[in-house]
């Protein structure tokens, strides 16, 4: 007879709620922070010291960015319907692809991977594919929330094969490292697996569109930004 499909995260009963073989209101509320109880739900462990102190920072690296396009469309759905707090949260989540928060995952497969510096880059750019986790529109000549992370990898003692990686990908390239790479290879070295790591950015950006949306319906620019989009693109008939 085959197993019974599993889920070891959670399970409520009439009168408790059990997390991770923990009891939710006598154990975990009011002894661990959010950051600790996301790290729970996520692996099934506490964190240590070392990892509570990263998956804070890079919460707080990756949470916002000015009018990025997620925060854009959040925003607009909104300003169309202002009944939908939740709508507009989720349209811009799903803006989480592999240009815009996504990438993080893409740099933690390329980093997990592993392999020659000179190599990887070299099939990289014979193949025509973007290197996730380099250059940035904005920050030049370095993303300073990518040196940050570095800089407390290093003071903290965290960083192992990963961001040695990463940083000699970026020597090879001679590319800005921006943000997504650190994230990425500072997970990995903390024992995170790289299907997780996504999760990091989609959490920190939900808590930023809730403070966009919240600022939307105190004084609502939805509208502008969609004039705006009208007035900067051309109409042509043909």
């Amino acid at each position: 007879m085959a197993e019974p499909p599993v889920s070891r995260i959670a399970q409520a009963y009439p009168d408790r709620v059990e997390v991770r073989g923990r009891d939710l209101t006598s154990d975990l509320m009011g002894r661990l922070s959010f950051t600790e109880y996301f790290h729970l739900l996520l692996t099934g462990e506490e964190p240590t010291e070392d990892e509570r102190f990263f998956l804070d920072l890079l919460l707080v690296a990756i949470a916002e960015h000015g009018m990025m396009p997620t925060n854009v469309a959040a925003r607009m759905t909104l300003a169309a319907d202002p009944g939908s707090l939740h709508g507009a949260v989720a349209a811009g989540i799903l803006g989480a692809g592999p240009v815009i928060l996504g990438t993080a995952e893409e740099c933690a497969r390329l980093l997990e991977a592993g392999g020659d510096p000179k190599e990887i880059v070299r099939e990289l750019l014979a193949s025509g594919r973007k290197i996730p986790g380099f250059g940035h529109p904005v920050h030049k000549p370095v993303d300073p929330r990518a040196e940050r992370i570095l800089e407390l990898a290093d003071a903290r003692g965290v960083g192992g094969r990963h961001v040695a990686l990463a940083r000699a990908l970026r020597d090879e390239l001679g590319l800005a490292m921006n943000v997504s790479m650190p994230i990425a290879a500072v997970m990995l070295d903390l024992g995170f697996p790289a299907v997780s790591v996504k999760a990091v950015p989609i959490l920190a950006r939900t808590a930023s569109l809730l403070a966009h949306l919240v600022e939307e319906q105190e004084q609502s620019i939805g509208f502008l930004l969609a004039r705006a989009a009208e007035e900067a693109v051309e109409y042509r008939s043909d």
